[in-house]
């Protein structure tokens, strides 16, 4: 049994494509980052109300009419910046351990475009260069849900329920994001339709890289 163990061991840190679904699956740290900078915010923070990037701005007062006070920001925002390697750098990770395709390189490379944007995110917080945090929000929300959808078309040899799924959540996200910028909050205000984009992404990025570890019977 034990002789298995170190074999099995060994043969994941001689195999280089456990890099990339690691660090996908590691992106849940930006849920934890959030939980812990809203913890400690001294103004109530609302789901429905904040934006996500309220977490990291870096002034205490009214933004766009609502109170932000955020004194753990610089961890919100190297949290977006990691957010955004991980995704860059898995993408590229990717699209090596799978058949090169003139839809897999796009849909990649637009994946690989939304870690640039969470990185300008956290570069540029929302109270500082508005134009970049808002066109790194955009690549964020936008982009990358698109990239999920063609990445459900593009990757024909995972299994069809999780193409399906691919296609479903980046289309509901996509959908959401229409909703959000039209402001038709459904409900569950600016900040809880934002988390349906952005959550809707993260998630799958979780399940994607649980989905190729499983997939490599380590």
């Amino acid at each position: 049994m034990g002789d298995k163990l170190i074999a099995k061991l060994r043969t994941i840190a001689t195999d280089k494509t456990w890099a990339a679904p690691v660090l996908w699956i590691s992106s849940v740290q930006y849920f934890v980052a959030q939980l812990i900078v809203i913890a400690a915010w001294p103004v109530p923070h609302s789901w429905q109300q904040n934006y996500i990037s309220d977490l990291g701005n870096t002034a205490c007062g009214a933004y766009e009419n609502v109170a932000v006070c955020s004194p753990l920001h610089p961890l919100m925002n190297i949290s977006f910046a990691i957010f955004g390697l991980t995704i860059f750098v898995g993408s590229i990770l990717f699209y090596a351990q799978f058949e090169r395709t003139r839809l897999s390189a796009v849909s990649f490379s637009l994946m690989a475009l939304s870690g640039v944007g969470s990185v300008l995110v956290g570069a540029f917080p929302e109270n500082t260069i508005s134009e970049l945090h808002f066109i790194g929000a955009f690549l964020g929300l936008v982009i990358g849900n698109v990239a999920i959808v063609l990445l459900a078309f593009a990757l024909k040899k995972l299994h069809i329920a999780f193409r399906l799924y691919s296609a479903a959540s980046g289309v509901v996200a996509l959908i959401a994001f229409g909703l959000f910028y039209s402001q038709n909050y459904l409900g569950v205000g600016v900040g809880g339709m934002e988390r349906v984009v952005s959550y809707s992404f993260t998630t799958w990025m979780v399940v994607f890289g649980i989905y190729m570890v499983r997939a490599r019977r380590y």
